[in-house]
C-alpha cells in the first residue's frame, strides 16, 4: 500500500507555513487549523510527516492542476518533473517536441537564462520541501512534545519521523547543490516568515548534507523495514554515496572510497535486483520484486496522489506518435502527441551492437530518421517505450492520464554501477566484483555479451549508465562528472542550439538562480555566466 493512499489531512501541514519572500509559498487560511488542534490527535504526527513527503509528489491541496507556489502552474512546479526536465531535456537523452511550452525550448537547446520558468519552479519547489521539513521539525521539538504531554512509544515513533524529515531536507539541499550550486540555507532554528536566509555554497551544503545524514542514520529504520516510499537507512546511505561519487564536482576533493563503502552497505542490506527490468517502470512497481530493488521512489497514483510528475510525462510523452498507441501503455490512445524523442547520439549508443539483444533497449525505429534536423518535425528521431501505466500482469492503471507508476529516484542497479565507477576511479574495492555487478545487469536484461576486467573502463560505465538508467534523471549529472557536458568533447543534437550540436560554455554546468529569488533575497548571488 502506498504511503499516500489516504490524503484527507496531507495538505494540512501546508497551512502552517506562511508566505516567505524567498520561497513564494502561498499561505493557507491561518484560521483553518491550529497546530495545537492538529497535533492533539496522536496519529497527526505520522500524517504531518506524510505532508512533508507529499511535497515530492503533490503541488497543492486541490488536485493535480493546483500549485501552492505563486505564479506557476502545477506541472512546472512538480518536484520530480522539474528534476526530470533539468536532468534529461538538457542532455542527449530526450528532446521535447512542444517547444512553445514555457521554458522547455531553452532546455532543449541549452540556452536557458535566469528568467526560465522551469528553473524557477524547481528552485521554488525544492525550497518548499525544505520549509515543510523545517516546520515539521519545529512541531516535534522536545520542548514542544513536552508541552503536549507526548511520551512513550509515540515519542519513539516521532524520533524516527524526525530523522525522515531531516533526510527529505538533506535530499532537497542535495538537489540545490547539484543543480544551482548554492541555496538559501534555512533550518528549523531560523525564524518563520520574512526571513532572508544566508547563502550556502556547494562546499557548505556538502558538509551540511554529509553531517546531517550521518547524524540521522541511527534513527532511521533498517533497510526494507519501513513502509514503502518512506526513507530507511539504505536511502540515507544512497544519498551519501551520491554526494561522494560527485564530490570532485561539488568540492574538488575526490571521495570515491567513501562512495564505494556506502555502495557495499546497500548491496549487502537485503535489496535485490528485480528479475524483469521493464517491470520496474510499470504501474505496480510499488509491489513485489520491484519494491525490493527501488530504494526510494517518488509516488504517483491516478486517483489519490495525482500529479503531472515525471512518470506521467514520460508515459504520455513517449506515445501518441504513429508507432505507439497509448492504450498499449495504459493511457489515452493519443497520449501527448509524441512529445518526447531521443537524440541521434543516444540512439547510436543503444544500437552500437552491444545492446541489440538487450531488453533495456526499447528504441522504436520504424519509419523514422535517427537525426532530428527540426525539433518541430515529430517523425524525426527515434522514440522509446520504457515506461508504462499497465501493471506487470497487463492491467491498466487506475486512471488513463495521470499514472500509477512511481518514479524510482534511487534503485539498486544504480548502486551496482556506482560501485564499478568508484572502483575504476581509485576508490578501492574489487575489479572482479565490479565486473560481476555489470554482468548481473546484462544478465537481467538478457544481453548475451559479458565483460571482463580488461573491458572495465570509464567509457563503458558511462554507456552502461545510459542504457540502464535513461529517463531516470541521472544523465546531466553523469555527463558533468565524466567531463562530457560542456565544451566540445561530446556534442549531441541541438546542444548549443544547432542541429548537430556545438560546444557550450562551462558555466552551463550550473543553472542560474531565478530572478525572482534574487529579487526576494539580497543574500543570494548569481552564478557565473548569467
Amino acid at each position: 500500500m502506498k504511503i499516500f493512499n489516504t490524503l484527507s489531512k496531507i495538505g494540512i501541514l501546508m497551512l502552517f507555513i506562511g508566505c516567505t519572500s524567498d520561497l513564494d509559498v502561498e499561505p493557507g487560511d491561518p484560521n483553518a487549523f491550529l497546530d495545537s488542534d492538529f497535533y492533539s490527535d496522536p496519529s497527526a504526527y505520522r500524517e504531518g510527516l506524510a505532508g512533508v513527503y507529499a511535497n515530492l509528489s503533490l503541488t497543492g491541496t486541490n488536485g493535480a492542476d493546483n500549485s501552492n507556489i505563486q505564479g506557476l502552474d502545477a506541472g512546472t512546479s512538480q518536484y520530480g518533473r522539474g528534476l526530470w526536465n533539468l536532468q534529461e531535456l538538457t542532455t542527449d537523452e530526450a528532446i521535447w517536441s512542444w517547444e512553445n511550452d514555457p521554458g522547455l525550448r531553452e532546455l532543449n537547446r541549452n540556452t536557458w537564462a535566469a528568467d526560465n520558468v522551469v528553473l524557477r519552479g524547481m528552485f521554488g519547489r525544492t525550497m518548499t520541501s525544505v520549509a515543510f521539513a523545517n516546520e515539521y521539525l519545529r512541531q516535534t521539538e522536545e520542548s514542544v512534545l513536552d508541552s503536549r504531554g507526548v511520551d512513550g512509544s509515540l515519542r519513539e515513533d516521532i524520533q524516527v519521523y524526525r530523522a525522515e524529515a531531516r533526510f527529505l531536507r538533506a535530499l532537497s539541499y542535495y538537489h540545490m547543490m547539484d543543480l544551482f550550486g548554492k541555496a538559501p540555507f534555512v533550518t528549523e532554528a531560523d525564524p518563520v516568515g520574512a526571513y532572508q536566509a544566508p547563502e550556502y555554497d556547494r562546499t557548505e551544503l556538502f558538509n551540511f548534507i554529509e553531517s546531517e545524514l550521518t547524524a540521522i542514520i541511527p534513527d532511521l529504520k533498517d533497510p526494507l523495514q519501513n513502509e514503502y516510499a518512506r526513507a530507511d537507512k539504505a536511502a540515507a546511505w544512497m544519498l551519501l554515496a551520491k554526494i561522494y561519487l560527485n564530490a570532485e564536482v561539488f568540492t574538488t576533493e575526490a571521495r570515491y572510497s567513501e562512495c564505494l563503502s556506502f555502495c557495499e552497505q546497500i548491496i549487502n542490506s537485503g535489496y535485490s535486483l528485480a528479475p524483469e527490468y521493464l517491470n520496474l517502470f510499470k504501474a505496480d512497481n510499488d509491489q513485489g520484486a520491484s519494491r525490493n530493488e527501488i530504494i526510494f521512489p517518488l509516488v504517483s497514483d491516478g486517483i489519490t496522489t495525482q500529479n503531472y510528475g515525471p512518470t506521467t510525462v514520460a508515459i504520455n510523452g513517449q506515445v501518441g506518435s504513429k508507432e505507439l498507441n497509448g492504450e498499449n501503455f495504459g493511457v489515452a490512445a493519443g497520449g501527448w502527441g509524441g512529445a518526447l524523442r531521443v537524440t541521434q547520439q543516444f540512439s547510436e549508443t543503444m544500437l552500437n551492437g552491444n545492446y541489440n539483444e538487450d531488453t533495456r533497449n526499447t528504441i522504436i525505429l520504424a519509419d523514422r530518421t535517427i537525426n532530428i534536423t527540426e525539433v518541430s518535425q515529430k517523425d524525426q528521431g527515434y522514440i522509446v517505450s520504457k515506461w508504462s501505466n499497465r501493471t506487470s500482469t497487463g492491467e491498466t492503471g487506475s486512471a488513463t492520464e495521470i499514472v500509477d507508476t512511481d518514479f524510482p529516484l534511487f534503485r539498486l542497479a544504480d548502486v551496482y554501477l556506482m560501485y564499478a565507477e568508484a572502483q575504476i576511479r581509485g576508490g578501492g574495492g574489487s575489479a572482479s566484483l565490479a565486473v560481476e555487478y555489470i554482468n548481473d545487469l546484462r544478465t537481467r536484461a538478457e544481453n548475451p555479451q559479458r565483460i571482463g576486467v580488461s573491458d572495465l573502463t570509464l567509457d563503458l560505465i558511462l554507456n552502461e549508465r545510459l542504457v540502464e538508467l535513461y529517463w531516470e534523471a541521472h544523465r546531466r549529472q553523469d555527463l558533468i562528472r565524466f567531463n562530457r557536458y560542456t565544451g566540445g568533447v561530446y556534442n549531441w543534437s541541438w546542444k548549443g542550439n544547432t542541429p548537430n550540436g556545438i560546444a557550450i560554455d562551462a558555466t552551463k554546468k550550473l543553472f542560474p538562480i531565478p530572478e525572482a529569488s534574487l529579487a526576494a533575497n539580497p543574500n543570494l548571488t548569481q552564478n557565473s555566466g548569467y
